[in-house]
């Protein structure tokens, strides 16, 4: 069997049994599994390799593009912003952004950037390739442009467009870029390896992901808003394998860190605003992630969510208990927290399947950690 690296208490051990099987199975090529369990690191696991030709091994400090598990770095962000009182979560948009009250978009709250339902889940001008990256073009084109449905009504998964969103909400109340913020009031602090902006320095710990064999979506109208978000803005899963990427600040999509970071980060969801002794939320302004804004079909996922101050929430699709929360990025990686049962359970991993939020490799090792934690 694949050997799995790292620390594991002896009630969680079938994660890393789960974690080698898959790898000697093909499913995985290199992964990591970091869980949190009332205040303690109970599992730290990594195994495989960080490449595609099994050439070099993942490392304790292994990094890997997580994708949209990216976001719940950025709804972080907000609710230590909301908690000392810069950001009203229940406020237009516009107050910070004043750019932004143009084409019907005065009543916009900040909640419905986060929640999904802004209507700006893509842009009207064509954005592809390292244009992607270019943060005041994109800024600019989401603040002219008018809402593809009612603000409010309904979410529709905002895959690239929430970072620039949340992130120029954030630069316009502190002057600082959302990385850059992130990594001196968030990952500084908590003393966490992740990156919203990969520098050079520390360029070769990356795993670079392992894309998929892309073809164009199927059974969706051309003019569908779910089409109309995958058309602009345009990537393919080859993206992370460019410098021009890694190092870009795109906060909903190409944050680099490993599970042991994601949940350390997260964890301030499950504790209700603190972890490790150091408290950097208020347990009210967690409670305000619990906020249901929008339950439904989603309009670009196709599928029922049930969304909450950023994060998604129980539902139908995926019961997961009233106080219990999670996020997933495109190609595999996942992230959970739940608060009664003082859990997380971080999957990060560099070979691609399909599914923007997540698959049933990371669900699987969540629903591991769930029943070891409630045994």
């Amino acid at each position: 069997m694949a050997e799995i690296h790292g620390t594991c208490d002896d009630r969680f051990e079938a994660l890393a049994t789960a974690l080698s099987e898959s790898i000697d199975t093909g499913d995985d090529c290199g992964a990591s599994i970091a869980v949190h369990h009332k205040g303690e690191l109970v599992a730290d696991l990594w195994g495989g390799f960080a490449d595609e030709a099994h050439t070099r091994p993942w490392e304790s400090d292994t990094l890997v593009n997580v994708w949209s598990t990216t976001k719940t770095m950025t709804f972080v962000c907000a609710l230590i912003l909301a908690d000392r009182g810069e950001l009203d979560l229940d406020a237009p948009v516009a107050r910070y952004w004043p750019e932004f009250a143009q084409a019907g978009k005065e009543g916009v709250l900040v909640r419905h950037i986060l929640g999904h339902t802004a209507g700006l889940s893509g842009l009207d001008e064509p954005f592809a390739g390292e244009e992607v990256v270019d943060w005041d073009r994109v800024c600019a084109a989401l603040a002219a442009q008018a809402p593809w449905w009612e603000p409010g009504s309904q979410s529709g998964y905002h895959a690239i467009t929430q970072g620039n969103l949340i992130g120029e909400v954030v630069r316009r109340i502190t002057g600082a870029t959302i990385g850059q913020w992130f990594a001196a009031e968030v990952a500084g602090p908590l003393g966490a390896d992740f990156y919203i902006g990969l520098p050079e320095s520390e360029e070769h710990r990356v795993s670079l992901v392992i894309p998929l064999n892309e073809s164009a979506p199927e059974r969706i109208a051309s003019d569908s808003v779910a089409m109309r978000t995958f058309l602009s803005p345009r990537l393919d899963s080859s993206a992370p394998l460019h410098r021009w990427w890694r190092e870009a600040e795109v906060p909903a999509a190409n944050g680099h860190g490993n599970a042991r970071s994601v949940a350390l980060v997260q964890s301030l969801i499950t504790g209700r605003g603190e972890v490790g002794g150091t408290r950097l939320i208020s347990e009210a302004t967690v409670d305000r992630v619990f906020e249901t804004q929008a339950d439904g079909q989603d309009l670009v996922l196709g599928l029922p969510m049930r969304m909450g101050m950023g994060y998604g929430l129980s539902s139908s699709l995926l019961p997961i208990g009233d106080r219990a929360c999670f996020w997933g990025g495109y190609g595999g990686s996942v992230i959970f927290m739940d608060q009664e049962l003082e859990l997380t359970v971080a999957y990060m991993m560099n070979m691609m399947r399909n599914g923007l939020v997540g698959d049933m490799r990371g669900f699987g090792h969540v629903f591991a950690a769930v029943g070891a934690a409630t045994a």
